[in-house]
């Protein structure tokens, strides 16, 4: 398996370059550019605002005595022990294996903490219910120091005889909370409680719920899900305009187990067919198809993707086709403008869905563990409101190319669109199952602004949704969510719909200061790790080239570690030389060394000695450099027996000093190169070998 893409990435036109060079720019240029594009007039941020304010009056009155998980977030927030409590249940316990350590979580978090303090705050019915039981948990799991023994040891008798009772409760009890945010377990049950919404005016996007694919068989599994899916919603709803009927989200790394750039040569042969399947299944039944959003990491791929699918012959005339465009990337304007060119090119309208994106936290924290130069996303919340509404004006400016599909739960935000749109209908909203309701009973319907919404319904089991349940939670659970915000009556509502475009400009520092650069993560005791990204064609390209210059390299060096070991086979072969007269026999004028009698009388240097050492020596004494040749026990030079250059780099055994004495010895003492490195092992059990063979 490749772990560098062996093709090289095909040349890229303006707009797609345009991309990669705003993945990580610095952020301050990245919000200028943003600032510029969402510039409004000052009368139109007046109408923006006063609508936004009867937007959020109305939520807050109208959510009085009403249930819905809008109310049980904001009260269980996680700016709060018990949220962060439940943030972590909701987490972890639906896929704990077994009883013992279920029970073990359940007490660790809903035995600590203070469920009484939120009993009564919130005007919900279920939320006051759902707090009622926690406290009640919480007390019989959880014990207070001072209780008397008997009374304390019925309680943990109670808790204790209580617990599969209390485990399969809080574990019903985290599912139902998941299904608030879950439209179906199936997709029949799904289209079937889709009915209800439908009636007043609703679309709907179904995503069959599950992860990126680990194994190839997850993505057969996950292939045959969305193709039943894409039956189903078509038999529900037929002969609709592809506007207004139901649609499909795909993510792509559940289609794939090796989903990533560098192995793009893998992946798109692969992966293509599936896709192009899955969408003529789509266009024939009817209903949309739009590739969902996934981390920045992906970006790149899913556009190779997006850009084959929108020029493929089979799809040609269909209007059907999305993409997921998230603006908290710095990348969102750039993406925009190059899909309006592709639309132009395959002739078709595509389907843009604007959101803002919901890996915020996942992307910070690899930016920061790689080391890279800087950030895909911006480090300030206000910057991606306002990276939304230049994203939602470039939409709007491409409206021969793109339809915009404008998912939001903030009420300016909404504001901010109706205004830019004016009396243009071939656009719509589009929401979260579970979430926003209150805000869009105002725009949706004939009744109100007759404007169409389309609901993200995720269908799955709850083994299935916990990676989705905790992504909402973190989302709408901080203390910073406008959907946290616009039920609390303490917030005052101008603060809320204050205008984003002013905020950010007022801000001396346009990244957040307590977000620092990957390089500077650990501040000024020293800098951090620079790693690779090799999700950036840039990079692998780089690292590709290195690659095949040091495959070529390590090769020259076998062909000539190859050619030197045969030189020194055929010299083998060569029977050796007589002795030299005259000075040969008996001790060696330079040699000094213990000698021994050979099979032909003659006397050779014992092992351990080593001529062409002693003239090393000899000649420094002298005061010469190592550079010079070795002198024979005549005084002449050897030619072509230079000593060690240490530049030199040494190959195999050829560069020991054992192999050089050896050869040295059997060819009269005269050492062929002399070398400072060390002998490696080889050479030692060489060595020891041939010294054997000597003394016999």
């Amino acid at each position: 398996m490749e772990i560098v893409t062996a093709t090289p990435f095909p040349p890229v036109p303006p707009l797609r370059a345009a991309i990669r060079d705003s993945c990580r720019i610095d952020e301050s240029e990245a919000v200028a550019r943003i600032l510029a594009a969402a510039a409004l007039p000052a009368e139109m941020r007046d109408r923006i605002a006063g609508r936004a304010r009867t937007f959020v009056a109305a939520v807050r009155r109208e959510r009085l005595g009403k249930g819905g998980i809008d109310a049980f977030l904001h009260e269980y927030a996680l700016s709060s022990p018990e949220g962060v409590a439940l943030l972590c249940l909701a987490e972890a316990l639906l896929r704990v294996p077994d009883a013992e350590t279920v029970d073990r979580l359940i007490r660790d978090k809903i035995g600590e903490a203070n469920w009484e303090s939120h009993l009564g705050r919130s005007e919900s019915i279920f939320v006051n219910a759902s707090t009622w039981a926690l406290m009640l948990t919480g007390r019989l799991l959880h014990a207070e120091p001072a209780e008397p023994y008997l009374r304390g040891a019925l309680r943990r008798f109670v808790a204790r005889s209580g617990e599969p009772v209390v485990r399969q409760a809080v574990t019903a009890a985290m599912r139902i909370l998941g299904r608030q945010f879950v439209i179906g377990r199936t997709i029949e049950e799904a289209i079937e409680h889709a009915r209800e919404a439908e009636r007043h005016g609703y679309r709907h996007s179904y995503d069959m719920l599950g992860e990126a694919a680990r194994t190839a068989a997850d993505a057969a599994r996950y292939f045959a899900a969305y193709d039943h899916a894409i039956a189903a919603i078509g038999r529900s709803a037929p002969d609709r305009d592809i506007a207004e009927a139901p649609g499909i989200s795909v993510k792509l790394s559940a289609l794939h187990p090796r989903y990533e750039l560098a192995q793009r040569d893998r992946v798109l042969p692969e992966l293509s067919p599936r896709l192009l399947e899955l969408a003529r299944h789509a266009r024939k039944v009817g209903i949309g198809f739009t590739i969902d959003a996934e981390e920045a990491d992906r970006l790149e791929l899913s556009l190779d993707l997006v850009e084959w699918l929108a020029l493929a012959p089979e799809l040609a005339g269909w209007d059907g086709l999305g993409l997921a465009v998230q603006a908290y990337q710095k990348r969102a304007l750039p993406v925009l403008d190059w899909l309006a060119d592709l639309a132009g090119r395959g002739r078709r309208r595509l389907m843009v869905r604007l959101v803002k994106g919901a890996y915020w936290d996942s992307e910070i924290k690899r930016a920061q563990e790689r080391g890279l130069d800087g950030y895909p996303v911006y480090t300030r919340k206000v910057a991606t409101d306002v990276s939304y509404l230049a994203c939602a004006s470039r939409l709007l400016a491409h409206r021969a190319a793109l339809y915009p599909q404008f998912a939001t739960h903030n009420a300016h935000t909404v504001a901010t669109v109706l205004e830019m749109a004016g009396n243009r209908q071939d656009w719509e909203f589009q929401r979260l199952h579970g979430m926003g309701e209150a805000l869009y009973e105002q725009i949706v319907g004939p009744e109100h602004l007759d404007r169409p919404c389309r609901i993200y319904a995720p269908v799955g089991s709850h083994e299935d949704l916990l990676p989705y349940l905790v992504r909402r939670l973190l989302e709408n659970g901080a203390n910073t969510s406008f959907v946290n915000r616009i039920v609390d009556d303490k917030q005052p509502i101008d603060e809320i719909i204050a205008d984003p475009i002013a905020r950010l400009a007022r801000l001396p520092v346009k990244p957040h200061p307590r977000i620092p650069l990957p390089r500077d993560l650990y501040g000024p005791e020293r800098k951090n790790a620079a790693g690779l990204d090799l999700n950036d064609p840039t990079t692998l390209t780089a690292l590709r080239d290195g690659r095949r210059g040091l495959t070529a390299a390590l090769e020259s060096g076998a062909d000539h570690c190859r050619h030197r070991a045969d030189r020194r086979r055929r010299a083998r072969a060569r029977p050796e030389r007589p002795p030299a007269p005259g000075g040969r026999s008996g001790r060696r004028q330079s040699g000094g060394c213990r000698s021994g009698i050979s099979a032909g009388g003659a006397q050779r240097p014992a092992v351990g000695s080593h001529p062409g050492k002693r003239a090393g020596r000899a000649a420094r004494s002298r005061g010469r450099s190592l550079r010079e040749p070795l002198r024979g026990a005549d005084g002449a030079d050897r030619p072509g027996r230079r000593s060690h250059d240490p530049g030199r780099t040494l190959r195999g055994s050829r560069g020991c000093r054992l192999s050089t004495l050896l050869r040295g010895a059997r060819a009269g003492g005269f050492c062929r190169t002399r070398t400072l490195a060390r002998p490696c092992r080889r050479a030692q059990r060489d060595r020891a070998a041939r010294a054997r063979r000597l003394r016999l």
